[in-house]
């Protein structure tokens, strides 16, 4: 159980010199509780720790005992933030989860909206993820660099190779070279398209009006909480001349909605798609609802549950590094097949240390 994650922790390498008092994967360790257990900061988890150092005992050497809030905030700033996400990926294939051919991966960037350098606000760290929207598991994670989201999801794609996956992403990912990419790896697209890309986005409004009346399309309704909701989807081939603007470009889709409120006036959007391949409206719907599970699943909690929008850790590398921790122990407790709500299990996990401990036993 708990011997795998130290294991995993263990070949991060150690920033520090060798008057460095405190063992790092156990340091690792007792932050990663931490966050299990619902600690947020640095003060909360040097202080869970040293209240249970007793039990910490039976699982970890404590040499010097447990490491206080300094030590805990001086590290995270200076770990390299690979090592970390190298430590991700291993947790990962410990709980058995690889990626799958098949698989349908969300890619969106979230702000850690208050780890920002002081008179930066507008400038908020950006982490982008690869989401797994089948699992609910975030595969891969890293920092926006001066190449904006964009350019760090084609760096987590390349790493991830997703052959035979379908990745879906918004109208920020709409262009040649992210397309580029994820086709060279061997995976399918389904991007949104806005007036961002003004001849594509042209392109895909006239082919639609040029079809007929008969398109194949899909329509569902969905009620409730005062609201009503009809989309319907249909997918069209795209134009030589629009194939030309768009590597891998095949069809282009499009959902229509029309929403109503109690009280209100109804409301109608059209939503158009990139596609790499031609869908049947079904699997368009499906895979255009399916993306927001990304803000819904992943995003959602580690904002409500792990506070991350009110983290003010900002040095150095501190920011990624907590997020990345933020992100496996979000992982751990999803993974759990206990089924229950996320918050009720970091409560029985702070409750008793068998609880706790429970929580990486399905480790292979």
């Amino acid at each position: 159980m708990v011997e795998q994650i130290l294991t995993i922790f263990r070949e991060v390498r150690d920033p520090r010199d060798f008057t460095a008092r405190h063992d790092l994967g156990e340091m690792l360790f007792l932050v990663l509780c931490g966050l299990l257990c619902g600690e947020k900061t640095c003060v909360d988890i040097a202080d869970f720790a040293a209240g249970h150092e007793e039990e910490f005992r039976e699982v970890l050497i404590l040499r010097h005992g447990t490491p206080s809030h300094d030590t805990i905030s001086r590290v995270l700033r200076l770990l390299d933030p690979r090592e970390l996400k190298q430590a991700l990926a291993a947790c990962l294939s410990a709980m058995g989860q690889s990626l799958r051919s098949g698989a349908v991966l969300a890619v969106d960037g979230k702000a850690l909206r208050r780890a920002y350098e002081a008179g930066q606000r507008h400038m908020p760290p950006l982490m982008v993820s690869v989401f797994d929207g089948l699992t609910r598991l975030s595969l891969a994670q890293t920092r926006a660099g001066a190449g904006g989201e964009a350019a760090a999801a084609r760096t987590l794609l390349k790493t991830l190779c997703p052959k035979g996956c379908t990745i879906t992403a918004d109208a920020l990912h709409c262009r040649p070279d992210t397309a580029t990419v994820i086709r060279e790896t061997g995976a399918h697209y389904v991007l949104g398209l806005k007036t961002n890309q003004p001849t594509l986005y042209a392109s895909a409004e006239a082919s639609f009006t040029r079809a007929s009346d008969d398109l194949p399309h899909l329509t569902r309704s969905e009620h409730g909480h005062g609201r009503h909701e009809r989309r319907t989807a249909s997918v069209v081939a795209a134009p030589a001349a629009a194939r030309a603007k768009l590597p891998g470009l095949v069809a282009f889709g499009r959902i229509e909605s029309v929403r109503h409120v109690d009280g209100a006036p109804a409301q109608s959007r059209t939503h158009y798609y990139a596609l790499s391949r031609r869908l049947t409206p079904d699997r368009l719907a499906l895979l255009v609802r399916g993306h927001w599970g990304i803000e819904n699943h992943l995003h959602w909690s580690l904002d409500v549950i792990f506070d991350e929008d009110d983290a003010r850790s900002r040095k150095n590398f501190a920011p990624e590094n907590w997020a990345v921790l933020r992100t496996m122990a979000r992982n751990i407790l999803e993974d759990d097949p206990e089924d229950i709500p996320i918050r009720e299990k970091m409560k029985k996990a702070s409750w008793s240390k068998d609880a706790l401990f429970n929580l990486f036993a399905h480790m292979q």
